[in-house]
Protein backbone atom coordinates (compact mmCIF):
# COMPACT_ATOMS: atom_id res chain seq x y z
CA UNK A 1 0.00 0.00 0.00
CA UNK A 2 1.30 3.47 -0.84
CA UNK A 3 1.54 6.27 1.70
CA UNK A 4 -0.82 8.37 -0.33
CA UNK A 5 -4.20 7.65 -1.81
CA UNK A 6 -5.92 5.40 0.70
CA UNK A 7 -6.71 1.85 1.75
CA UNK A 8 -6.97 -1.00 -0.69
CA UNK A 9 -10.62 -1.72 -1.46
CA UNK A 10 -12.14 -4.94 -0.16
CA UNK A 11 -12.79 -6.10 -3.73
CA UNK A 12 -9.15 -5.54 -4.68
CA UNK A 13 -8.00 -7.19 -1.46
CA UNK A 14 -10.10 -10.28 -2.13
CA UNK A 15 -8.78 -10.57 -5.66
CA UNK A 16 -5.20 -10.47 -4.43
CA UNK A 17 -5.76 -12.43 -1.23
CA UNK A 18 -4.81 -9.42 0.86
CA UNK A 19 -6.66 -7.66 3.64
CA UNK A 20 -7.15 -3.90 3.20
CA UNK A 21 -5.15 -1.60 5.46
CA UNK A 22 -6.49 1.56 7.12
CA UNK A 23 -3.96 4.07 8.42
CA UNK A 24 -4.79 5.44 11.90
CA UNK A 25 -3.84 8.76 13.45
CA UNK A 26 -4.58 9.06 17.17
CA UNK A 27 -5.03 12.26 19.20
CA UNK A 28 -4.32 11.62 22.88
CA UNK A 29 -2.30 8.95 24.62
CA UNK A 30 -3.74 8.55 28.13
CA UNK A 31 -6.68 6.36 29.26
CA UNK A 32 -8.55 6.12 25.96
CA UNK A 33 -5.36 6.24 23.94
CA UNK A 34 -4.24 3.06 25.68
CA UNK A 35 -7.65 1.38 25.28
CA UNK A 36 -7.94 2.17 21.57
CA UNK A 37 -4.31 1.31 20.82
CA UNK A 38 -4.76 -2.05 22.52
CA UNK A 39 -7.74 -2.69 20.23
CA UNK A 40 -5.81 -1.72 17.10
CA UNK A 41 -3.08 -4.21 17.97
CA UNK A 42 -5.54 -6.99 18.86
CA UNK A 43 -7.92 -6.79 15.88
CA UNK A 44 -5.71 -8.40 13.18
CA UNK A 45 -5.25 -11.71 14.98
CA UNK A 46 -8.39 -12.04 17.13
CA UNK A 47 -11.18 -10.65 14.91
CA UNK A 48 -10.03 -13.05 12.25
CA UNK A 49 -10.31 -12.58 9.36
CA UNK A 50 -10.39 -8.84 10.04
CA UNK A 51 -12.34 -6.54 7.71
CA UNK A 52 -9.20 -4.41 7.62
CA UNK A 53 -5.87 -4.19 9.38
CA UNK A 54 -5.32 -0.95 11.29
CA UNK A 55 -1.93 0.54 10.53
CA UNK A 56 -0.85 2.59 13.54
CA UNK A 57 0.63 5.49 11.60
CA UNK A 58 0.84 8.36 14.05
CA UNK A 59 -0.09 9.68 17.47
CA UNK A 60 -0.37 13.32 18.52
CA UNK A 61 -0.14 15.14 21.83
CA UNK A 62 1.12 18.45 23.20
CA UNK A 63 3.89 17.08 25.44
CA UNK A 64 6.68 15.92 23.15
CA UNK A 65 8.39 13.69 25.69
CA UNK A 66 5.13 12.01 26.66
CA UNK A 67 3.82 11.56 23.11
CA UNK A 68 7.18 10.21 21.93
CA UNK A 69 7.06 7.63 24.70
CA UNK A 70 3.44 6.79 23.85
CA UNK A 71 4.38 6.20 20.20
CA UNK A 72 7.17 3.86 21.27
CA UNK A 73 5.04 2.06 23.85
CA UNK A 74 1.94 1.52 21.71
CA UNK A 75 3.74 0.96 18.42
CA UNK A 76 2.91 4.02 16.30
CA UNK A 77 5.27 4.74 13.44
CA UNK A 78 5.68 8.43 14.27
CA UNK A 79 4.37 11.18 16.51
CA UNK A 80 3.29 14.80 16.24
CA UNK A 81 2.99 17.60 18.78
CA UNK A 82 0.39 19.33 16.59
CA UNK A 83 -2.71 17.41 15.50
CA UNK A 84 -3.00 19.72 12.47
CA UNK A 85 0.30 18.40 11.15
CA UNK A 86 -0.89 14.86 11.71
CA UNK A 87 -3.98 15.52 9.61
CA UNK A 88 -1.67 16.56 6.76
CA UNK A 89 -0.15 13.07 6.85
CA UNK A 90 -1.55 11.29 3.78
CA UNK A 91 -1.05 7.89 5.40
CA UNK A 92 -3.65 8.77 8.04
CA UNK A 93 -7.10 7.74 6.82
CA UNK A 94 -8.91 7.31 10.15
CA UNK A 95 -8.63 10.03 12.78
CA UNK A 96 -9.16 8.67 16.30
CA UNK A 97 -9.92 11.53 18.69
CA UNK A 98 -9.21 10.52 22.27
CA UNK A 99 -8.53 14.04 23.49
CA UNK A 100 -10.37 15.89 26.27
CA UNK A 101 -13.87 17.16 25.56
CA UNK A 102 -12.76 20.64 24.50
CA UNK A 103 -10.55 19.02 21.85
CA UNK A 104 -13.35 17.04 20.22
CA UNK A 105 -14.97 19.56 17.88
CA UNK A 106 -12.20 21.45 16.09
CA UNK A 107 -9.89 18.47 15.33
CA UNK A 108 -12.77 16.17 14.35
CA UNK A 109 -14.28 18.76 12.00
CA UNK A 110 -10.86 19.46 10.49
CA UNK A 111 -10.29 15.74 10.00
CA UNK A 112 -13.61 15.34 8.20
CA UNK A 113 -12.81 18.32 5.98
CA UNK A 114 -9.49 16.66 5.16
CA UNK A 115 -11.36 13.53 4.05
CA UNK A 116 -10.45 11.43 7.10
CA UNK A 117 -12.94 9.09 8.72
CA UNK A 118 -13.51 10.03 12.36
CA UNK A 119 -13.79 8.09 15.60
CA UNK A 120 -14.42 10.44 18.53
CA UNK A 121 -14.63 9.70 22.22
CA UNK A 122 -17.79 10.56 24.09
CA UNK A 123 -19.45 12.91 24.78
CA UNK A 124 -19.37 14.04 21.18
CA UNK A 125 -19.37 17.76 22.02
CA UNK A 126 -19.60 19.81 25.18
CA UNK A 127 -23.09 20.95 24.18
CA UNK A 128 -25.77 19.94 21.71
CA UNK A 129 -24.89 22.91 19.50
CA UNK A 130 -21.23 21.90 19.35
CA UNK A 131 -22.25 18.30 18.65
CA UNK A 132 -24.56 19.47 15.86
CA UNK A 133 -21.67 21.31 14.19
CA UNK A 134 -19.64 18.10 14.30
CA UNK A 135 -22.51 16.03 12.94
CA UNK A 136 -23.14 18.48 10.11
CA UNK A 137 -19.45 18.48 9.16
CA UNK A 138 -19.13 14.72 8.79
CA UNK A 139 -22.41 14.48 6.88
CA UNK A 140 -21.30 17.21 4.49
CA UNK A 141 -17.95 15.56 3.76
CA UNK A 142 -19.32 12.01 3.55
CA UNK A 143 -16.73 10.38 5.78
CA UNK A 144 -17.60 7.53 8.14
CA UNK A 145 -18.09 8.69 11.71
CA UNK A 146 -18.51 6.98 15.06
CA UNK A 147 -18.84 8.11 18.68
CA UNK A 148 -17.05 5.77 21.08
CA UNK A 149 -20.06 4.62 23.06
CA UNK A 150 -18.27 1.33 23.62
CA UNK A 151 -20.94 -0.25 25.84
CA UNK A 152 -23.04 -0.92 22.76
CA UNK A 153 -20.35 -3.52 22.05
CA UNK A 154 -20.68 -5.52 25.27
CA UNK A 155 -22.01 -8.92 24.08
CA UNK A 156 -24.67 -8.96 26.83
CA UNK A 157 -25.91 -5.47 25.84
CA UNK A 158 -26.00 -6.46 22.19
CA UNK A 159 -27.97 -9.58 23.16
CA UNK A 160 -30.57 -7.40 24.93
CA UNK A 161 -30.88 -5.33 21.76
CA UNK A 162 -31.45 -8.50 19.73
CA UNK A 163 -34.23 -9.57 22.10
CA UNK A 164 -35.87 -6.15 21.83
CA UNK A 165 -35.64 -6.22 18.01
CA UNK A 166 -37.10 -9.73 17.83
CA UNK A 167 -40.19 -8.73 19.82
CA UNK A 168 -39.47 -11.41 22.43
CA UNK A 169 -39.84 -8.92 25.27
CA UNK A 170 -43.07 -7.37 24.03
CA UNK A 171 -43.82 -3.78 25.00
CA UNK A 172 -41.18 -2.09 27.14
CA UNK A 173 -42.62 -0.32 30.17
CA UNK A 174 -39.58 0.81 32.16
CA UNK A 175 -35.89 1.49 31.64
CA UNK A 176 -33.73 2.35 34.64
CA UNK A 177 -30.01 2.85 34.70
CA UNK A 178 -27.38 4.07 37.12
CA UNK A 179 -23.71 4.73 36.53
CA UNK A 180 -21.79 5.19 39.75
CA UNK A 181 -18.09 5.76 40.39
CA UNK A 182 -16.06 6.97 43.35
CA UNK A 183 -13.02 8.57 41.75
CA UNK A 184 -13.86 12.17 42.69
CA UNK A 185 -14.25 12.16 46.45
CA UNK A 186 -13.53 14.86 49.07
CA UNK A 187 -10.95 12.79 50.92
CA UNK A 188 -9.01 12.14 47.71
CA UNK A 189 -8.32 15.90 47.56
CA UNK A 190 -8.82 15.87 43.80
CA UNK A 191 -7.58 19.17 42.33
CA UNK A 192 -9.46 21.27 39.78
CA UNK A 193 -8.74 19.04 36.79
CA UNK A 194 -10.30 19.68 33.38
CA UNK A 195 -13.18 17.27 34.05
CA UNK A 196 -14.39 19.65 36.79
CA UNK A 197 -14.54 22.75 34.60
CA UNK A 198 -17.42 23.58 32.28
CA UNK A 199 -15.19 25.32 29.70
CA UNK A 200 -13.26 22.12 29.04
CA UNK A 201 -15.67 19.32 29.99
CA UNK A 202 -19.09 20.82 29.22
CA UNK A 203 -20.66 18.97 32.14
CA UNK A 204 -19.53 16.70 34.96
CA UNK A 205 -20.88 13.26 35.84
CA UNK A 206 -23.60 13.91 33.25
CA UNK A 207 -21.28 14.00 30.23
CA UNK A 208 -18.69 11.65 31.67
CA UNK A 209 -20.96 8.84 32.87
CA UNK A 210 -24.53 9.89 32.10
CA UNK A 211 -23.88 10.14 28.37
CA UNK A 212 -23.22 6.40 28.32
CA UNK A 213 -26.52 5.41 29.91
CA UNK A 214 -28.40 8.00 27.85
CA UNK A 215 -27.00 6.36 24.73
CA UNK A 216 -27.90 2.90 26.03
CA UNK A 217 -31.43 4.11 26.78
CA UNK A 218 -31.78 5.26 23.17
CA UNK A 219 -30.08 2.09 21.85
CA UNK A 220 -32.30 -0.33 23.77
CA UNK A 221 -35.62 1.50 24.13
CA UNK A 222 -35.87 4.39 21.68
CA UNK A 223 -35.85 8.17 21.42
CA UNK A 224 -36.17 10.21 24.61
CA UNK A 225 -38.88 12.86 24.32
CA UNK A 226 -38.77 14.71 27.65
CA UNK A 227 -36.67 15.04 30.81
CA UNK A 228 -37.24 16.09 34.40
CA UNK A 229 -33.97 16.28 36.33
CA UNK A 230 -31.90 17.50 39.24
CA UNK A 231 -28.14 18.04 39.42
CA UNK A 232 -25.84 18.60 42.38
CA UNK A 233 -22.31 19.89 42.94
CA UNK A 234 -21.20 18.68 46.35
CA UNK A 235 -17.75 20.28 46.52
CA UNK A 236 -18.00 23.78 45.00
CA UNK A 237 -14.26 24.57 45.14
CA UNK A 238 -11.10 22.59 44.48
CA UNK A 239 -7.36 23.40 44.67
CA UNK A 240 -6.06 24.85 41.40
CA UNK A 241 -3.46 22.78 39.59
CA UNK A 242 -0.92 25.62 39.63
CA UNK A 243 -1.13 25.93 43.39
CA UNK A 244 -2.51 29.48 43.27
CA UNK A 245 -5.43 28.81 45.58
CA UNK A 246 -8.96 27.49 45.16
CA UNK A 247 -11.05 27.46 41.99
CA UNK A 248 -14.76 27.02 41.33
CA UNK A 249 -16.20 23.67 40.27
CA UNK A 250 -18.90 24.66 37.77
CA UNK A 251 -20.09 21.23 36.63
CA UNK A 252 -22.33 18.63 38.25
CA UNK A 253 -21.00 15.96 40.58
CA UNK A 254 -24.22 13.95 40.22
CA UNK A 255 -27.57 13.99 38.45
CA UNK A 256 -30.86 12.14 38.60
CA UNK A 257 -33.52 12.27 35.89
CA UNK A 258 -36.90 10.90 34.94
CA UNK A 259 -37.33 10.53 31.18
CA UNK A 260 -40.17 9.70 28.84
CA UNK A 261 -39.63 7.83 25.59
CA UNK A 262 -41.44 8.37 22.31
CA UNK A 263 -42.91 4.86 22.59
CA UNK A 264 -44.47 5.62 25.98
CA UNK A 265 -41.92 3.88 28.17
CA UNK A 266 -40.79 5.56 31.40
CA UNK A 267 -37.15 5.78 32.44
CA UNK A 268 -34.92 6.83 35.31
CA UNK A 269 -31.26 7.77 34.89
CA UNK A 270 -28.70 8.52 37.59
CA UNK A 271 -24.95 9.10 37.63
CA UNK A 272 -22.50 10.13 40.31
CA UNK A 273 -18.75 10.30 40.85
CA UNK A 274 -19.33 10.39 44.63
CA UNK A 275 -20.47 6.79 45.15
CA UNK A 276 -17.95 5.34 47.59
CA UNK A 277 -17.04 1.75 46.78
CA UNK A 278 -18.41 1.88 43.23
CA UNK A 279 -15.54 1.37 40.81
CA UNK A 280 -17.44 1.13 37.52
CA UNK A 281 -20.97 0.55 38.74
CA UNK A 282 -23.19 0.67 35.69
CA UNK A 283 -26.46 -1.22 36.17
CA UNK A 284 -29.49 -1.17 33.89
CA UNK A 285 -32.86 -2.90 33.88
CA UNK A 286 -35.69 -3.23 31.39
CA UNK A 287 -39.18 -4.17 32.56
CA UNK A 288 -41.24 -5.35 29.61
CA UNK A 289 -44.51 -7.09 28.82
CA UNK A 290 -42.99 -10.58 28.76
CA UNK A 291 -39.79 -10.30 30.76
CA UNK A 292 -37.43 -8.29 32.94
CA UNK A 293 -33.74 -8.12 32.07
CA UNK A 294 -30.98 -6.74 34.30
CA UNK A 295 -27.32 -6.06 33.43
CA UNK A 296 -24.43 -5.15 35.72
CA UNK A 297 -21.24 -3.93 34.02
CA UNK A 298 -19.11 -5.26 36.87
CA UNK A 299 -20.44 -8.71 35.92
CA UNK A 300 -19.95 -7.97 32.24
CA UNK A 301 -20.58 -11.46 30.85
CA UNK A 302 -23.87 -12.05 32.65
CA UNK A 303 -27.55 -11.19 32.35
CA UNK A 304 -30.34 -11.70 34.88
CA UNK A 305 -33.54 -12.62 33.07
CA UNK A 306 -37.08 -13.26 34.35
CA UNK A 307 -39.61 -14.64 31.85
CA UNK A 308 -43.24 -14.15 32.91
CA UNK A 309 -44.45 -17.36 31.18
CA UNK A 310 -41.53 -19.48 32.34
CA UNK A 311 -42.52 -23.04 33.18
CA UNK A 312 -42.84 -24.83 35.50
CA UNK A 313 -44.32 -22.14 37.71
CA UNK A 314 -42.87 -23.75 40.82
CA UNK A 315 -39.33 -22.84 39.72
CA UNK A 316 -40.14 -19.58 37.98
CA UNK A 317 -37.70 -16.80 38.89
CA UNK A 318 -34.68 -14.85 37.71
CA UNK A 319 -32.17 -16.86 35.70
CA UNK A 320 -28.51 -15.96 35.53
CA UNK A 321 -27.46 -16.24 31.88
CA UNK A 322 -23.78 -16.52 31.07
CA UNK A 323 -23.32 -14.67 27.77
CA UNK A 324 -20.34 -16.62 26.48
CA UNK A 325 -21.73 -19.13 24.01
CA UNK A 326 -20.47 -19.25 20.39
CA UNK A 327 -23.88 -17.99 19.21
CA UNK A 328 -23.74 -14.87 21.38
CA UNK A 329 -22.53 -11.62 19.78
CA UNK A 330 -18.81 -11.57 18.89
CA UNK A 331 -18.01 -14.72 20.86
CA UNK A 332 -16.94 -16.73 17.84
CA UNK A 333 -13.76 -14.62 17.83
CA UNK A 334 -12.82 -15.34 21.43
CA UNK A 335 -12.55 -18.34 23.73
CA UNK A 336 -14.53 -21.52 24.53
CA UNK A 337 -17.74 -20.83 26.45
CA UNK A 338 -17.20 -19.87 30.07
CA UNK A 339 -13.77 -18.33 29.40
CA UNK A 340 -14.52 -14.70 30.06
CA UNK A 341 -13.76 -11.51 28.18
CA UNK A 342 -13.58 -8.03 29.70
CA UNK A 343 -14.05 -4.30 29.36
CA UNK A 344 -11.15 -3.82 26.94
CA UNK A 345 -12.76 -6.16 24.41
CA UNK A 346 -15.60 -3.71 23.80
CA UNK A 347 -13.13 -1.47 21.96
CA UNK A 348 -11.99 -4.39 19.82
CA UNK A 349 -15.59 -5.03 18.75
CA UNK A 350 -16.32 -1.33 18.28
CA UNK A 351 -13.32 -0.50 16.11
CA UNK A 352 -13.70 -3.71 14.08
CA UNK A 353 -17.23 -2.57 13.27
CA UNK A 354 -15.99 0.85 12.18
CA UNK A 355 -13.28 -0.67 9.96
CA UNK A 356 -15.91 -2.88 8.33
CA UNK A 357 -18.07 0.18 7.70
CA UNK A 358 -15.13 2.04 6.16
CA UNK A 359 -13.87 -0.62 3.77
CA UNK A 360 -17.28 -2.02 2.85
CA UNK A 361 -19.21 1.28 2.87
CA UNK A 362 -21.70 0.20 5.53
CA UNK A 363 -23.66 2.50 7.85
CA UNK A 364 -22.20 2.81 11.36
CA UNK A 365 -25.63 3.07 13.02
CA UNK A 366 -27.67 1.36 14.42
CA UNK A 367 -25.09 -1.18 15.66
CA UNK A 368 -22.61 1.56 16.47
CA UNK A 369 -23.26 5.14 17.49
CA UNK A 370 -22.65 7.64 14.70
CA UNK A 371 -22.44 11.41 15.11
CA UNK A 372 -26.22 11.67 14.82
CA UNK A 373 -26.49 9.44 17.88
CA UNK A 374 -23.83 11.52 19.61
CA UNK A 375 -25.73 14.70 18.84
CA UNK A 376 -29.02 13.28 20.13
CA UNK A 377 -27.39 12.12 23.36
CA UNK A 378 -26.04 15.68 23.74
CA UNK A 379 -29.56 17.09 23.29
CA UNK A 380 -30.70 14.94 26.21
CA UNK A 381 -27.71 16.06 28.31
CA UNK A 382 -28.58 19.70 27.62
CA UNK A 383 -32.20 19.01 28.53
CA UNK A 384 -31.09 17.52 31.86
CA UNK A 385 -29.13 20.68 32.67
CA UNK A 386 -31.98 22.93 31.58
CA UNK A 387 -34.52 20.99 33.58
CA UNK A 388 -32.36 21.12 36.70
CA UNK A 389 -31.80 24.84 36.31
CA UNK A 390 -35.43 25.73 35.62
CA UNK A 391 -36.87 23.09 37.96
CA UNK A 392 -39.39 21.86 35.40
CA UNK A 393 -39.90 19.20 32.75
CA UNK A 394 -38.13 19.93 29.45
CA UNK A 395 -38.89 18.54 25.99
CA UNK A 396 -35.97 17.22 23.94
CA UNK A 397 -35.81 19.13 20.67
CA UNK A 398 -33.77 17.51 17.90
CA UNK A 399 -32.78 19.25 14.68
Amino acid sequence: MSEGSGFTSMADARSTGEVPVVGVGMLGYAFMGKAHSNAFRTIPYMMYPPPAIPRMVAIAGRNEEAVREAARRYGYERYYTDWRKMLEDEAVQLFDNGGPNDAHAEPSIAAAQAGKHVLCEKPLGRTAEESKQMRDAVIKTGVKHMVAFNYRFVPAIRQIRKLVESGSLGQIYHFRAVYLQEWIMPHYNTPLIWRLQKSSAGSGALGDLGAHIIDLARYLVGEISSVSAMTKTFIPERPKLDGSGMGKVDVDDAFAAVVEFDNGALGTLEASRFAAGRKNGQVLELNAEKATIRFNLERINELEVFWIDDEPKETRGFHNVLVSEPYHPWWENWWPQGHMIGWEHTFVHEITHLLDCIVNDKPVSPIGADFEDGYRAAVVCDAVLESAEKKRQVDCKYE
